[in-house]
């Protein structure tokens, strides 16, 4: 078995004292250190995940960076996924384990994007788009808001409903110290942020940021026996879909997170109701809601409604607690972080140690990380 047995983040946000390599170098040696009776040439690969560096750093051979930064001469993997680049590290590097090839790795995503203009970013960013998509002058936040208009016409909802999304991860941001934004915010502020593309609005959507993420993977029992603070990787699948939102049978629903859910479940021997805490991808308010739904938690077409009484923020008597980390949201999202930071904040969870957003009593958590408009999706569950 597969465990996590450590994890560190930078502060994400807009961090302009901050270059790449330093973001780098602060998560692994942040790493190292939070875990400490772990010594670096203990480390037998690093898998690393990173989606804009060849296009806003015109750097591609960033392993050998790494290798440079840490003093070693390990395995150093990139794996690129678009926003669901540190899932897929995750993935890989628990196979790479799993294969005898290693017994203890770190897998660490990062990424600096404000030190381009917006319009350099958005550029980056769409190159996860199809062609055709990108011809047609379409950025994420217009693919998104064609999901969102399909799923508020077919089941009748407003944009009050995406709202709480915002609200909900806002709040659980304001707990977290490392978090883009730590502004608890209202549905009136939402409503009142400006459009960025109909019916999603600035509050709607997961901002622009720098940050890096680091998690220890192990399979090594005089590793474990020395580590206090240790969860087991229950399940870890992917799965892709057409790049294309013109080439997919259904609107309302990513067909790759379905899938790779029914795998993760199906592997975990879990239900969805069994899940504790989980963090989603919520690049936008309308992704939480479709994968609420896709990963079993809602049915089909009830998330507008559900939402609407925050069944899944910390305090209330729900049974799940979702983005106790703010999500992308809140937290931020840097993208090859991003994963990586998710299935972090499990690991702190189960570890009960998320100071002020702890969830009571939580034995599972489920990290969920897309690219593009659901091209690929990362379905993690993890236990303890």
């Amino acid at each position: 078995m597969v465990s996590v047995a450590g994890y560190y983040t930078t502060q994400f946000g807009e961090l302009w004292e901050k270059s790449f390599s330093d973001l780098v170098k602060e998560a692994l040696f942040g790493l190292l250190k939070s875990v400490q009776k772990i010594d670096k040439n203990e480390i037998d690969a690093i898998f690393f995940s990173n989606m804009l560096g060849g296009v806003l750093e015109n750097n591609l051979h960033t392993p050998s960076k790494i290798s440079e930064l840490l003093g070693v001469n390990i395995p150093i993997f990139r794996i690129e996924a678009a926003c669901a680049s540190g899932g897929a590290a995750f993935h890989l590097a628990k196979k790479y384990i799993e294969s005898g090839s290693a017994k203890t790795v770190i897998v660490l995503g990062a990424e600096k994007m404000t030190d381009y203009s917006p319009e350099e970013t958005t550029s980056a960013l769409i190159s996860a788009a199809s062609g055709e998509e990108q011809e047609a002058g379409l950025t994420f936040p217009g693919l998104y808001a064609m999901l969102a208009n399909f799923y508020l016409q077919k089941y009748h909802y407003k944009e009050e409903n995406l709202a709480y999304i915002a609200v909900k991860n806002h709040f659980h941001g304001s707990l977290n110290k490392k978090a883009h934004f730590r502004k608890r915010i209202t549905v009136k502020n939402v409503l009142e942020s400006p459009y960025i593309a109909f019916p999603l609005k600035v509050l709607d959507s997961s901002p622009i940021s720098d940050g890096a993420a680091a998690v220890l993977l192990t399979s090594d029992n005089n590793i474990l026996k020395k580590l206090t603070n240790k969860i087991e990787i229950l399940a870890s699948e992917v799965a892709t879909d057409s790049i294309s939102l013109a080439r997919r049978k259904d609107l309302d629903s990513i067909l790759a997170t379905k899938i790779a859910a029914e795998k993760a479940f199906k592997t975990a021997a879990l239900a969805p109701k069994e899940i504790n805490v989980a963090e989603l991808h919520d690049c936008f308010s309308i992704a939480e809601i479709l994968a609420m739904e896709d990963l079993g938690f809602w049915e089909k077409g009830t998330g507008g409604k559900n939402i609407l009484e925050l069944p899944t923020m910390l305090g209330n008597s729900g049974d799940l607690v979702v983005n106790t980390s703010g999500g992308l949201k809140a937290s931020g999202h840097p993208v090859g972080a991003t994963g990586v930071k998710q299935i972090g904040e499990i690991y702190l969870q189960l570890t009960n140690q998320a100071e002020e957003r702890q969830v009571k009593k939580a034995h599972y958590g489920l990290a969920h990380n897309v690219g593009g408009s659901g091209g690929t999706a990362v379905v993690t569950i993890l236990g303890i």
